[in-house]
């Protein structure tokens, strides 16, 4: 496979959309009111799910960039405190982080300097391409969480 169309699909992948939900799709007019609940005692809510997916993403694009970062503590420091009352400037900001660390893992992706199969110098074992595709998983997985707690709460328009 040519290396462009390789990066073209992990792109496709990145942002979503085929088999998975596009992350603005998720996301979009989410009612206020129901952005901290919880619509059921083992689900979390819409904001708990986006926070952990920017927390998560930010970090596995910090770790793949810079041999300086710190990861959060495992587990509690890739979830936000419970009980918080998210305002529109935290769901903005979460929202809006959340797409900015999006674009810089799609801007490494389709810079043909980058290696993809190339070891990360300082990841051990890791790959570039092993952290993209963890990005891909797992956003996929949490907006799907996201979308069902969004229609177990009445607040999902199909």
């Amino acid at each position: 496979m040519e290396d462009s169309v390789f990066r073209e699909q992990l792109v496709e992948l990145l942002r979503g959309g085929e088999a998975h939900i596009k992350p603005e799709a998720a996301l979009a007019d989410v009612s206020p009111q129901f952005r901290n609940v919880r619509p059921a005692a083992a689900v979390r809510s819409v904001w708990e799910e986006l926070e952990h997916m920017r927390i998560a993403q930010e970090d596995i694009l910090r770790y793949t960039l810079d041999p300086s970062w710190k990861s959060p503590e495992w587990a509690e420091g890739y979830w936000p405190a419970e009980g918080l009352t998210v305002t529109d400037e935290m769901w903005k900001a979460s929202v809006d982080g959340f797409f900015s660390d999006l674009e810089v893992v799609i801007n490494v992706v389709q810079d043909s300097k980058v290696d993809l199969t190339a070891k990360i110098p300082h990841g051990e074992w890791r790959t570039y391409l092993r952290e993209v595709f963890l990005v891909v998983d797992h956003n996929a997985y949490h907006l799907g969480q996201i979308v069902q707690a969004r229609k177990l709460l009445g607040d999902w328009k199909e």
